[in-house]
């Protein structure tokens, strides 16, 4: 099997690209660096071959799939800076990249036949309520720019093709790159006290765990809309920053404040960011473990 993966700079493309290795695909990463910008951590994607590609040009996509011409695309790469991407000025970049980009991959990936693997995310939703998103509901209201482009990705894969895979994730951490727990660490290591949200809900995702999962779905023709996320129940901003600095060691007091407390974001985030992952076992997909285990895992493997 012969696999593409876009976003490799990325925490999950970084990964996927490692799990590829350990089973024997053939993998082939991109990013719009002119070289591989992740970590270089003696992991296999460092040796892996390496194709530099902008997603917003339709010309170089099509050249570059086409010419490839993987079994499977797992399309990766997005813009993710939430806050960011509600600045004026790059509203339309984010748009070109989350949406344009995806469509563009979505249509070289039907003229060669292949299958495809979106990442997409809870904040395809409103965020209301108390209830777990079913993976096929399509009650959208997103809530920012970021979301909304990435709904806009969603749509466009849904409509071109039919041997796609769309997968939401929340939360996600990993070795290569900034996330939550390496912020809360640095904080937690040089100030008495932090101040966390205790009003927004959902369930961390370990990419290493993901990607694993991604493999096993691209090795299947069951199609159709996911939700991803590691197990061991939905928790709050605040429970996962009590889980952190306990399992670091840390001693920093943690205070629980409400969203509206909080302040500083630029984008509305959303309070309820709970997926209902049971489709996964239904298809006979195996569940990803527990978060509380795969932050057990992932902090044995940063330096903090």
């Amino acid at each position: 099997m012969k696999v593409f993966v876009t976003g490799v700079g990325g925490q999950l493309g970084h990964d996927v690209m490692n799990e590829l290795y350990k089973r024997g695909y053939e993998g082939i990463g991109s990013d719009v660096a002119d070289q591989y910008s992740g970590i270089q951590d003696g992991s296999p994607v460092v040796n892996m071959p390496y194709v530099s590609l902008d997603i917003t040009d339709a010309d170089a996509v099509h050249e570059t799939i086409t010419e490839i011409r993987p079994d499977v695309i797992i399309h990766c790469a997005a813009w993710t800076a939430v806050d960011l991407a509600e600045d004026d000025d790059k509203v339309e970049k984010v748009r070109a990249v989350n949406a344009g980009g995806t469509l563009n991959i979505a249509k070289a990936a039907r003229e060669i036949d292949a299958k495809m693997i979106y990442i997409s995310t809870d904040y395809v939703f409103d965020g209301q309520g108390n209830e777990p998103w079913k993976p096929d509901c399509k009650d959208y209201k997103p809530l920012n720019v970021y979301g909304q482009t990435k709904l806009e990705g969603e749509l466009a894969v849904a409509e071109t093709l039919e041997k796609y895979f769309i997968v939401r994730i929340a939360w996600v951490f990993g070795v290569n790159g900034s996330n939550f727990i390496k912020t809360m660490l640095r904080v937690g290591k040089n100030r008495d006290e932090v101040r966390v949200v205790n009003d927004q809900f959902g369930t961390p995702t370990y990419t290493l765990d993901l990607s694993r999962l991604l493999v096993d779905m691209a090795e299947t023709e069951k199609y159709g809309y996911y939700h991803a996320t590691n197990e061991g129940g939905y928790i709050s901003w605040y429970d996962f920053t009590c889980e952190i600095y306990r399992q670091a060691g840390y001693t920093t007091k943690i205070t629980p404040v409400t969203t509206e407390e909080y302040g500083l974001s630029k984008a509305v985030r959303p309070f309820n960011s709970r997926l209902d992952r049971s489709k996964l076992a239904e298809n006979g997909f195996e569940p990803l473990p527990s978060w509380q285990d795969a932050l057990c895992r992932y902090l044995k493997e940063i330096d903090y």
